[in-house]
């Protein structure tokens, strides 16, 4: 008895999982057009407050959804340990088509219930003054000998948000995430000093260029290695890519534009360049000014990824604490479409990660602050985050015996199944012999 319920929830958890690849948003959709946001679809609705005392706990490893509107001042709780190191972000994402001016952004910083500040940044637009997703985070990092942000108990996310008059008033989208930093196996062995020099001299990249179509947010990010890889990319649009840094490793990057027929009109800052870690921090950025001839930008030059970057004052430094993955957003600018039309114009990235992998410093799993030889599988591959988790489904289905087709029918009659369920666990009164609440499953 118990076999034959056990296998029925196999079947009904492995008919929910396709019924989830069906629905898997990101790049089915990327290459139609300027698109919007991909947010997690995991993540939880949040709703910031005001006052810190009626705020909401945000939990490590999770994702949220929230909005901030011009002006205000959100409140978020964590619940802290003594020990560990808690990083928060906050990706904003403004309405296409809206209008955001130099200086409009959020700032978000971790503090105690002394509003004692463990650290804030920014995310503003600066030259480059189109939507686009930003991203920024917080972190309570406990430090030797140091008793600011050290005590267990409450700390204080807060989110601050300000546009100038001109902007649109449309609030704007939040995609929050909490992760906690594993604990170091050896702390006071680990050196407290960042680095004041490393290599500066991009190296080239493999010849040779290869497709690879970009996400359209973090969670759908495209998986890329080293190499040189070509996109299209339209007004408007905001194309995503991660790319995978271990311990010891380097990355260099270069976006280019392709040249265009329709005009020679000249814009500044007509595509932003974005490298965010992968606790989605913002380490770097770059513009490039457009006319009509091919052009290129590249990322300045950024130091080796070591635990020991987080004690350096410079911030692109600092975000260089850990591997992972990390985050290339290009976004190319509206304006363009006044002068060279809605196409999309060619796009194309030079990545280069050099040096070889070290050991993590962690007592345990690194999780997201490490690469996995499936993690560079995937960057070979090209696949995402969840197109990865797609071809994992397959699999399951493919070991289960299930055919596609039979996925197909199986999966209708699934969800008509819980459909009857609920109705009729509905049509019974609270309290009825075998009855439960309304809406109950």
């Amino acid at each position: 008895m118990n076999r034959e319920r056990n296998r029925g929830r196999v079947t009904l958890a492995t008919l929910a999982a396709v019924c989830a690849v069906a629905a898997l948003p990101g790049q089915a959709h990327a290459a139609e057009g300027p698109a919007g946001y991909t947010f997690d679809p995991g993540a939880v609705s949040v709703q910031g407050t005001e006052t810190n005392a009626d705020a909401e706990e945000l939990k490590p490893g999770s994702v949220y959804r929230s909005s901030i509107k011009n002006g205000q001042k959100l409140y978020y709780r964590l619940e802290l340990d003594e020990t560990t190191d808690a990083y928060v972000s906050a990706v904003a994402v403004p309405k296409s088509g809206g209008k955001v001016a130099y200086g409009d952004g959020i700032t978000i910083s971790i503090r105690d219930l002394d509003d004692t500040r463990c650290s804030s940044e920014d995310a503003a637009f600066e030259s480059a003054e189109f939507p686009r997703p930003i991203a920024a985070y917080a972190h309570r990092t406990v430090e030797k000998d140091s008793t600011t942000c050290a005590a267990r108990g409450t700390y204080n996310v807060l989110i601050e948000r300000e546009s100038k008059a001109t902007s649109s008033p449309d609030a704007w989208d939040l995609e929050l995430r909490y992760e906690a930093e594993p604990a170091p196996k050896d702390a006071d062995s680990l050196p407290t000093e960042a680095p004041e020099d490393w290599p500066s001299a991009s190296p080239v990249p493999p010849a040779g260029k290869q497709e690879r179509s970009g996400g359209s947010g973090f969670y759908d990010a495209t998986s890329l290695e080293t190499g040189e890889w070509r996109d299209t990319i339209a007004p408007g649009q905001t194309r995503f890519y991660r790319v995978p840094v271990d311990w010891g490793q380097q990355i260099f990057a270069t976006a280019a534009l392709s040249n265009s027929k329709k005009s020679t009109e000249y814009l500044g800052n007509a595509l932003a360049l974005a490298l965010d870690n992968p606790a989605h921090g913002h380490v770097d950025d770059a513009t490039l000014s457009y006319s009509g001839a091919p052009n290129s930008v590249a990322l300045e030059p950024l130091p080796p990824v070591a635990y020991e970057n987080r004690y350096d004052s410079a911030a692109d430094v600092s975000a260089m604490r850990f591997a992972g993955w990390y985050y290339l957003s290009v976004t190319l600018s509206p304006k363009v479409a006044e002068h060279y039309g809605d196409e999309g114009l060619g796009l194309t990235l030079k990545v280069k990660v050099v040096n070889d992998s070290k050991a993590f410093p962690y007592a345990g799993d690194a999780g997201i602050f490490g690469v996995t030889d499936d993690d560079r599988d995937l960057a070979r591959s090209g696949q995402s985050a969840p197109e990865a988790g797609a071809s994992d489904t397959m699999r399951m289905v493919a070991a289960a015996g299930i055919g596609a087709g039979s996925v197909m029918v199986l999966g209708l009659g699934a969800w008509t199944l819980l459909a009857r369920r609920r109705g009729a666990s509905a049509a019974v009164p609270p309290g009825a012999a075998g009855g439960q609440p309304p809406g109950a499953w």
